[in-house]
């Protein structure tokens, strides 16, 4: 999962502006390519890329850099009109293999060709996506998956524009589908990716229509819940406050609050903790299912807790979230371009967003992690605490970047767990993940 908004981009069809946009480019040293009648044209704002004009106007990379004569990197400059091929045109442009240039990453290739690091490794039978060779030929799969909605959606499906802050987990939510039947829909190989402008056909339309002044209504019930009563539990041996929270549907804060805890990292065996809103708490305001796993009801019971105190307080903008992510960073001697990448992805900045792994704030940290944290920070950390969020986040970035010595394991780690990169390495959907952050970082940098 505040994140910064994309500047806005002017797209123009190619009536009377095609001379003028064929002028342009020329004078800009960019061949002049006619498009055809389908074809469209745009001015490049500050911010854009290749990539990025590809997912907006359904084109591809690969497209777009044969028709702009672009180079090995697909730079675009400010200022300058680019031809934005058909989505006909770019099927037929793209080029079976590439061979591998100096300077190049497989994530730029990936990019460039609208692929993934993943699809691009499997393919070539690479063991480390981080090294390739200039002079080598790979082989490119097929274009990314999820660029267009199947065909054979039905009748009732609509259409959703991915815009910033957006989880697949909400978009399935707001239109009461699952995420599981938008990524099949969608043929998405790796459901927490999607981009800022991705056109999502969304199944199960029609009953969609059809329930939403009811869900309106659910929602804004069941967000004004309060306990009506509370339980008591006795910790044992091995218990943990996050455990008791999810366990009981509640959070860390509130239980500390109810307690008088001063430190909440400290509890005993045999002390008696009061458990505030363990009855009437909310729900259906977090999914159960995310990547294709379903979450146990106590974790997603505890989502839902802290996505209803999200939405029941003020938060900060987005634009507001990211510079306390930056000065938060700066603070403790992080990276911010690597701040921000991680809380873009993971949230787009936005400090509401909850996972149905309870996945807390702008920087989608879980409770476990969050005790981390607050040992790390030497004091008690409040994941719904936009600034202590954001410093938990922080913090943890801090150790992985000092634990590893590459920093796409430290950016793996985040995502997949420290412990399981050292094991395992990375897995695909991580791999993904990390081609995301870098690409991310060079936006922030």
């Amino acid at each position: 999962m505040p994140r910064m908004t994309p500047a806005a981009t002017r797209m123009t069809r190619p009536a009377g502006r095609l001379a003028a946009a064929a002028a342009l480019a020329t004078a800009f040293g960019v061949a002049a390519a006619v498009p055809a009648q389908a074809d469209q044209s745009h001015r490049v704002e500050p911010g854009d890329t290749a990539s990025r004009l590809a997912q907006r106007y359904g084109s591809t990379v690969d497209a777009i850099v044969a028709a702009n004569n672009l180079d090995s990197r697909a730079t675009l400059y400010a200022g300058t009109t680019v031809v934005i091929p058909s989505k006909e045109s770019s099927t037929a442009a793209r080029p079976g293999s590439h061979t591998v240039s100096s300077g190049e990453t497989l994530s730029g290739i990936a990019l460039r060709y609208g692929t993934t690091v993943a699809a691009i490794a499997r393919a070539n039978g690479i063991a480390d996506p981080s090294i390739i060779r200039v002079g080598q030929r790979l082989t490119l799969p097929g274009g990314e998956a999820g660029a267009a909605a199947s065909t054979n959606a039905a009748q009732s499906a609509t259409v959703h524009t991915v815009v910033a802050g957006d989880t697949l987990s909400d978009i399935a939510q707001r239109y009461r589908s699952t995420v599981a039947a938008i990524a099949k829909a969608n043929s998405l190989a790796n459901a927490s990716l999607i981009h800022i402008g991705q056109r999502l056909t969304i199944p199960e339309a029609g009953a969609a229509r059809d329930a939403r002044a009811a869900s309106t209504a659910s929602t804004a019930s069941t967000t004004s819940t309060t306990a009506t009563s509370s339980t008591v539990h006795t910790v044992r041996s091995g218990d943990t406050l996050s455990a008791i929270a999810q366990r009981h549907g509640t959070t860390v804060a509130a239980i500390a609050k109810a307690n008088s805890l001063a430190n909440a990292s400290i509890i005993h065996v045999g002390q008696r903790l009061t458990i505030p809103g363990s009855s009437g708490a909310p729900t259906g305001l977090v999914g159960d299912t995310f990547l294709g796993r379903t979450y146990p009801k106590d974790v997603v019971a505890a989502a839902n807790v802290n996505k209803a105190a999200l939405n029941a307080t003020d938060v900060p903008s987005r634009a507001a979230m990211q510079q306390l992510i930056v000065d938060t960073a700066r603070a403790y001697g992080v990276d911010p371009a690597l701040a921000q990448a991680i809380a873009y992805q993971e949230s787009g900045f936005n400090m509401r967003a909850v996972s149905p792994a309870n996945a807390i704030g702008a920087m989608q940290v879980i409770p476990s992690s969050g005790e981390w944290a607050s040992d790390m920070a030497g004091r008690p950390i409040d994941l719904l605490d936009p600034e202590d969020n954001v410093l938990a986040g922080v913090l943890i970035l801090r150790s992985l970047t000092r634990t590893f010595d590459r920093l796409d394991h430290a950016i793996a780690g985040y995502y997949q767990g420290a412990a399981a990169v050292k094991r395992h390495g990375l897995y695909d959907d991580t791999v993904d993940y990390v081609a995301a952050v870098r690409a991310h970082m060079a936006r922030f940098a």
